[in-house]
């Protein structure tokens, strides 16, 4: 699981609470942990793994790049993945070798090793899922952003930049202070690790709070977009609005479920630091809530890369492609570019909420962001039926093409049926 907590017992003088949840039942805890991990990233990595398509190109042009909300949910899954890996690595290590990392809890001791492990494993655990806090919040505001019409592939440079800067920054800020001035001598009382604490948690907080916002002002945004075109709000449109409004659902749920226990943990633990008898009787019910707590994020944790997946493009299947020319086609692309089955219908993986620009038309060329100039709004719900429900939102060419600035089109489809 990934915890500050965890961290912290990297220093010998650790505080009371941390070396009470850390050291209560360490081997059935790490048991529970590789499990976790093992098997959120089997199915991960089953997720997001290029799938057969049973369609045929039509078109002499090539799939369009992803869109840049699709790239960002697709590295959300790479840092899921790598910060499972973390936890995994680190938890068989502390099963298999439990003298090894006993030393770590000896003051002044010459060894180097057992220290080195147990902060590096502790802080790739908490920069990937810090990155990964950091794309989903950055996908909170590519969504916004382009159904406002105003981003497109070249933000994701600038997403690379925030995300990866701001996570490398704030673990080794966090560490730096928690560790001040050694690893085998840090300083006593709860201020020192306060600031690692924070630094942990803000990304997790940001998601949390500023998500759900973000997600209601872009459905609002799409919904009065419908609206608008048309003049009216037919069932078409009003499922449009009901696919969205879910899938953001999913999303958040996703974190709250996961995450949720390590704020009310945490909580709980520096309300047991603050007291002056740790063993108490009177805080045993409070002792037991971390405890509880502490098991079931051991649990969630790692399990976020295959919920988010669930969340972001539904049940994907078994069905995995291992040709490299398949490969190529990533999966997360929209089937509304250029790719056209025999009979008509594009599956893509479900779930995924892309803004994109649609088929290419011989006299259009691309934008300068990398779109086309015709953008795309593309929902696919889950289920067996695989349903598309898709518009399309024709803006027309200013200045040297000579044609109305203002000529826009709406084109509500649905096609369902299932191809295996």
């Amino acid at each position: 699981m990934a915890s500050p907590r965890l961290e912290t017992f990297c220093c010998p003088n650790r505080d009371d609470a941390t070396a009470f949840v850390v050291g209560f039942q360490p081997r059935f805890f790490n048991a529970i942990c590789i499990g976790s991990a093992a098997v959120s990233l089997l199915l991960t990595i089953l997720q997001i793994a290029p799938k057969r398509r049973s369609y045929r190109r039509l078109s002499q042009y090539p799939l369009q790049k992803p869109a840049s909300s699709s790239r960002i949910l697709f590295i959300v899954s790479l840092c899921d993945i790598l910060g499972c890996l973390g936890i995994l690595i680190r938890s068989t290590v502390w099963l298999g070798s439990p003298s090894f990392i006993s030393k770590i809890s000896v003051l002044n001791t010459t060894e180097v090793w057992p220290a080195a492990f147990c902060v590096g494993s502790s802080m790739w655990i908490q920069l990937f899922y810090s990155a990964s806090f950091w794309w989903a919040f950055c996908y909170g505001i590519d969504v916004y952003l382009v159904v406002k019409r105003s981003a497109g592939l070249s933000t994701i440079v600038l997403y690379h930049m925030i995300t990866w800067g701001l996570a490398v920054l704030l673990c080794v800020e966090g560490v730096a202070m928690l560790y001040y001035p050694t690893i085998s001598s840090c300083e006593n009382g709860l201020e020192h690790a306060v600031p690692h604490y924070i630094t942990t948690y803000v990304p997790l907080l940001l998601v949390l709070l500023i998500n759900p916002v973000l997600f209601g002002r872009t459905v609002a945004t799409v919904t009065s977009l419908l609206k608008g075109r048309q003049g009216i709000y037919t069932e078409n449109e009003r499922r449009l609005g009901m696919e969205i409004k879910i899938k953001f659902f999913k999303i958040m749920l996703v974190f709250f479920i996961c995450w949720l226990p390590n704020l009310i943990n945490e909580s709980i633990l520096f309300y047991l630091e603050m007291q002056e008898d740790f063993k108490g009787s009177h805080l045993k019910n409070a002792r037991n809530a971390a405890l509880i707590t502490w098991f079931i994020m051991g649990i969630l944790n790692p399990m976020q890369g295959f919920l988010n997946t669930l969340a972001f493009y539904g049940w994907t299947g078994f069905n995995i492609d291992f040709s490299i020319q398949s490969s190529r086609e990533i999966p997360w692309e929209s089937a509304s570019t250029s790719a056209v089955p025999a009979d008509g219908y594009n599956p893509t993986m479900s779930s995924s909420l892309n803004y994109q620009g649609c088929t290419p038309d011989k006299k259009k060329g691309l934008s300068g962001n990398g779109y086309h100039r015709a953008d795309t709004i593309s929902v696919l719900s889950e289920g067996s039926d695989s349903s598309a429900v898709e518009i399309h939102i024709s803006s027309d060419l200013r200045g040297s093409e000579g044609t109305d600035a203002d000529n826009e089109s709406v084109e509500t489809s649905e096609k369902d049926r299932l191809i295996k």
